[in-house]
């Protein structure tokens, strides 16, 4: 037994599951990794986050403020912050993926988180983010640079070679630049980050805003309101409905009447053409560093998503830079690297 495992068994023991039937769940790009207990019928979730990669303070903080609100997040039944141990309720299988996959009617579902985004931020201030033992780092745009940065380092070199993607950083950054105070024209408030049908459950039993469950805050940041909007109906892993993406921004406009169309609409393209310039990063790291190519799939529904935000007149400079440096044809899901990550990122 390694030194991970025994502190499994000891975190286990101290709260009483040490002798639950394991099943562990398939894994996401992080190091995080969940098992499922069951002991006399009763179901638990661990959550086994190995420090100092993985952090479990965040997830515990914010889901406790999120608690607070009224909102359905699991609850904390057994907690290691130094050790990286949450023992969480378990919500279950039913997360809006599978429901949909199961035939569940996409404008109810779509509504329901909609829903749950406008109390969201109906509810939020800056003064419930638990008072200085609770701070929320803001989305600065340091951090909204550095993001789109892994585009430039990770996937442009698979496409354009290491020496000319490296002479075309700075031109991509100085766009960026320019671009991201447009994002900046709607109010900030809590975003969760993760906003999408894959972190989003149904809890049977429960009414209302309670019948959503939420997953994966624990990258929560206080930003621009339009984007965990943005996430939910610009989604990697699924093609939303024109139609029900229509609804769900005209939803969450009418519950703001104060807001700005336009604005509003502009900083929407803009956080959706960040997100998925960052994800594209995101997702050919994975492959060369981690030699993770699962996520390689989405790439061709993450081009059209960054097409579709570019084609909003506030980014036109961006979109002109795109078509001529990567067109259509040369937008490529990249190629697996070998075990030494020879590709063409090296």
């Amino acid at each position: 037994m390694n030194q991970r495992d025994s502190q499994i068994e000891d975190f286990l023991a101290r709260a009483g599951w040490q002798s639950a039937r394991r099943q562990p769940l398939q894994g996401d790009a992080s190091s995080r990794r969940y098992i499922r207990l069951n002991r006399d019928g009763d179901a638990a979730m661990l959550m086994d986050a190995p420090p100092p990669r993985e952090k479990v303070a965040p997830f515990y903080d914010i889901g406790r403020l999120l608690d607070e609100l009224g909102f359905s997040t699991p609850a904390f039944l057994a907690v290691d912050l130094e050790r990286g141990f949450l023992l969480l309720e378990d919500f279950g299988d039913r997360t809006f993926t599978n429901e949909l996959a199961d035939g569940q009617d996409e404008g109810r579902l779509y509504r329901l988180a909609v829903d749950n985004l406008i109390a969201l931020h109906q509810r939020w201030k800056p003064q419930t983010t638990g008072g200085p033992a609770l701070v929320v780092p803001p989305y600065s745009d340091q951090i909204l640079l550095e993001e789109v940065g892994r585009f430039a380092e990770w996937y442009l070199p698979e496409v354009l070679g290491a020496k000319k993607a490296a002479a075309l950083e700075a031109e991509f950054m100085a766009l960026w630049r320019a671009a991201l105070p447009r994002a900046r024209a709607v109010p900030d408030s809590l975003v969760l980050r993760d906003y999408h049908v894959d972190n989003l459950m149904v809890l049977p039993g429960r009414e209302g805003l309670s019948a959503c469950g939420l997953l994966d805050f624990q990258d929560a940041v206080i930003g621009p309101l339009t984007y965990d909007l943005m996430s939910l109906v610009c989604d990697v892993r699924r093609d939303v409905s024109p139609t029900v993406a229509q609804d769900a921004v005209a939803r969450y406009l009418a519950a703001f009447p104060e807001l700005p169309d336009a604005a509003f609409k502009e900083s929407l393209a803009v956080m959706s053409a960040q997100r998925n310039v960052k994800i594209l990063g995101n997702f050919t790291r994975l492959l060369i560093r981690d030699g993770k190519p699962t996520y390689l799939k989405y790439i061709p529904r993450t081009w059209r998503l960054i097409e579709e935000a570019l084609g909003h007149p506030a980014l036109q400079d961006l979109r002109a830079w795109f078509d001529e440096t990567i067109p259509a044809e040369r937008r490529i899901v990249p190629a697996s690297h070998d075990a030494a990550g020879n590709g063409g990122h090296e």
